[in-house]
This record gives structure tokens, C-alpha cells and sequence, in this order.
């Protein structure tokens, strides 16, 4: 039986080995681990497509690197992504520059080829360029040059770029324009006087709303919101979450009104606001939007009434199981830490098991749950020294891995 799709993609059951890599879980890599030759197929597949639920957020490169690099698998799945699409060769990019730095020649001297030859190269050498020591890339000058053939790259202010001084020398840095002393902009009752005219125009009211953000809160914005639509009328206008937002408390009680509203983009930042700001008789509200969520297995979302119930800790204690299940199923794994977060607090109890698997996930927030909470075990100890010395591992993970071994502090 399949859980959700995307994209054309079904996800697996999240019990199922292919469900839990899948969706990027520890316990996926757990189970790999404990069998590698077994889950062998499982996580080739899991490097050929992309499943991540979002790719702009959703955290994979070094979730699989480390399946490759522990289970013994060569790096084929890999090296055959990097001479697909543009996508798919990001994707190569990102886990074979860290397969590099854990060692592997291979991969190293893989995407060093791709610079030489390969189609997307200017997108492979400013990736290794951020990834890489200098002495990695930097014999590669002569070879962009030539590649370029007298052309300026796309982000030429940056490196390899930068250090090469290509694009520097027929182009002259652009200098930004010094604003006037007295370009102040219009006061913000002006802006509230664009916002209010129902004859101004989309774009000027748009950058009245983002000229706002230089402004102090203005409580007057606040009886015009559920006339801040598009034409449209299903999505609010650019910015308009954000200037409300910036409000704070003051816009609590009209974010009562609003997140009870049909109109399913006013409602949402209603419940934004109750989120960051509600009292505690604003609970049923962000427990009633949690479940929704996850009754129309709506996984780009549920982090935010999640964050909000964590703040009433224990009042919040009836959510813990839609918690749990949210953060069982969802594939949208950049939400899970904050699913995680809001469980530990408002029912913190048996969650050793679900903090220890964490130290394997393949999202940084939730390693660190994982660092922080994970009991003192042998093997936690031993995940924890993997975590602090692994080079592939991101800068704040190993520093706070080495934190607790040394200080003991959860």
C-alpha cells in the first residue's frame, strides 16, 4: 500500500526500509547499515531519484553520502547522475564533493573531470569552490579560462572566480548608488493610504507593503488585511504575511477572526500569528489546523501550529499523538525537527528511542535534537564521536557532538 506522491513519485509506507530512506529517516540508515548487501538495492534507488519532498530545503546530499560510504557501496548511481540533467547533476555534485572530503579519490577526481568536459561545469566548479580546500580546484584556472573563452560567468564575484580575477578585468565592479539624505520614502500613514485605495495598483501596492518593513509596526494595517488579496483573490499579496507579522501581539486579535475565516489564505496567517503570539485559549485553534494538516496529508505546513502548541508545553499534551504521526509519515523532512521539538515538549516522555534515531537523520536540526537529548548509551557515545570527526559532517553538528562528549551536558 502506498502513503503520498509527488511529483509522480509514490512513497513507501514509512514501516518499509524504502519508506524510511525514502524520507531521509535514521532509521532507515540504521536499518541499511545493520544489513548492508540486503538494503543494497533499496539505496541505489534512493540515490537514483530524488525524493525529497521539497528540493529547496529538504537536507539529502549527506544522508546519502554516508549510505554509500558505510554500506561499501562504489559511487556508480552517483557518477551516472552527473552526466544527466541539470538537476541531477546538482544532486551528483553535492554527494560527491562529500564522498571527497570522507576520502574517496574517486569522487574527487569524478567531478575534477566534469570541469574539463562535462556540460554544467561552471555550476560543478563554484559548488567544489565553496566544498573544497583551494588546493583542490585552484590548478583548474587554466581550464576555465579556456572553457569560457573570454565570457564572464554567471557569478563572477564569487569563487573560484574571484580568486582567478576572471570577469574582473573587462567588467568593473558595479558600485552601489548612494541614496540620497533626504530619499526617506513615503511616511507609513501614506503607505497604509496605498494600501487602503482599492484603485492602486498591484505593484504599488506591493512595494508599499515592502517599504513597511522600514517603517515601524503600523497597527493601521491591520483592518486592511482581508482586502490584501490578488486579483485572483486566493493568495495574499507578496509581503503581506511578513507586515503582519512584524506586528506581533497587537495583531492577535484580529488573527482570531482571520484564522477562522473561509478564505484559506487569511486563515493561514491568522494561524501564523497565533502560532508566534497566541495565548493559551488560542490552543484548540493550532491543534484543529494540525489535525487538518495531517487529515489532507498537507506536509508543507504543519511545523508552524507544531511550534506554536510547543510553547504551552504540557497544556499542549492532546497534540502528541498527531505529532508523533506527522513526524512518523512525513516525507518532507526539513519539517520533522520542529514535529520533534514540539513533541519532546509537550510530551517528553519514551522518546529515547526517537532522539537516538535522530542522530542518523539526514537533517542537521534534527542530528542536534539527537546531540542534546539521546541518552548516555555506549553506542550513542560511539554515534556521537562518528558525528565529531566526521569531515563530510556540517560545522555545528560536530562542534556540538565534541561539546557533549567532552562536558557530558545533554
Amino acid at each position: 500500500m502506498s502513503d503520498d506522491a509527488a511529483g509522480g513519485q509514490v512513497y513507501a509506507p514509512p514501516d518499509t526500509l524504502e519508506g524510511l530512506l525514502q524520507r531521509g529517516r535514521g532509521l532507515g540508515a540504521l536499518r541499511a547499515l545493520d544489513a548492508p548487501e540486503a538494503a543494497a538495492a533499496a539505496v541505489v534507488e534512493v540515490v537514483r531519484r530524488d525524493w525529497r519532498w521539497d528540493a529547496l530545503v529538504d537536507d539529502r546530499a549527506l544522508y546519502l553520502a554516508r549510505l554509500i560510504r558505510e554500506s561499501g557501496l562504489a559511487p556508480d548511481p552517483v557518477l551516472a547522475l552527473l552526466a544527466g540533467d541539470e538537476d541531477d547533476c546538482e544532486r551528483a555534485t553535492r554527494i560527491l564533493e562529500l564522498l571527497a572530503l570522507s576520502g574517496s579519490a574517486e569522487a574527487r577526481e569524478a567531478l575534477r573531470a566534469y570541469v574539463r568536459e562535462g556540460e554544467h561545469w561552471t555550476d560543478v566548479l563554484e559548488s567544489v569552490a565553496d566544498a573544497w580546500p583551494v588546493e583542490w580546484w585552484d590548478d583548474l584556472s587554466g581550464v576555465a579560462r579556456a572553457r569560457l573563452g573570454g565570457e564572464r560567468p554567471r557569478l563572477w564575484r564569487s569563487a573560484p572566480w574571484t580568486r582567478w580575477r576572471v570577469g574582473a578585468e573587462t567588467h568593473p565592479p558595479v558600485r552601489p548608488r548612494r541614496p540620497h539624505p533626504l530619499d526617506v520614502g513615503p511616511s507609513g500613514t501614506r503607505l497604509l493610504e496605498i494600501l487602503a485605495d482599492g484603485g492602486s495598483a498591484r505593484h504599488t501596492r506591493i512595494e508599499a507593503l515592502r517599504s513597511l518593513a522600514g517603517h515601524p509596526p503600523e497597527p493601521g494595517l491591520l483592518p486592511l488585511v482581508p482586502g490584501l488579496a490578488e486579483v485572483n483573490g486566493e493568495l495574499p499579496l507578496p509581503g503581506l504575511a511578513s507586515a503582519v507579522l512584524r506586528l506581533g501581539p497587537l495583531a492577535v486579535p484580529e488573527a482570531r477572526a482571520w484564522a477562522a475565516d473561509g478564505r484559506p489564505w487569511l486563515s493561514w496567517i491568522g494561524v501564523q500569528v497565533l502560532a508566534e503570539h497566541g495565548t493559551l485559549r488560542d490552543l484548540p485553534v493550532l491543534l484543529a489546523e494540525l489535525v487538518a494538516h495531517e487529515a489532507a496529508r498537507q506536509w508543507c505546513g504543519p511545523a508552524v501550529p507544531a511550534a506554536g502548541i510547543a510553547r504551552f508545553g504540557a497544556a499542549g499534551a492532546e497534540a502528541a499523538p498527531v505529532l508523533r504521526r506527522l513526524w512518523l509519515r512525513t516525507p518532507h523532512s526539513y519539517e520533522r525537527p520542529a514535529l520533534l521539538k514540539a513533541l519532546a515538549a509537550v510530551a517528553p516522555a519514551g522518546l529515547d528511542f526517537v532522539h537516538t534515531e535522530s542522530l542518523w537523520d539526514c537533517e542537521s536540526g534534527s542530528r542536534l535534537l539527537g546531540i542534546a537529548h539521546a541518552p548516555d548509551l555506549p553506542h550513542v557515545d560511539k554515534r556521537l564521536t562518528e558525528l565529531r570527526d566526521d569531515p563530510m559532517e556540517e560545522t555545528e553538528v560536530r562542534a556540538a557532538a565534541g561539546k557533549r562528549l567532552v562536558t557530558g551536558v545533554r
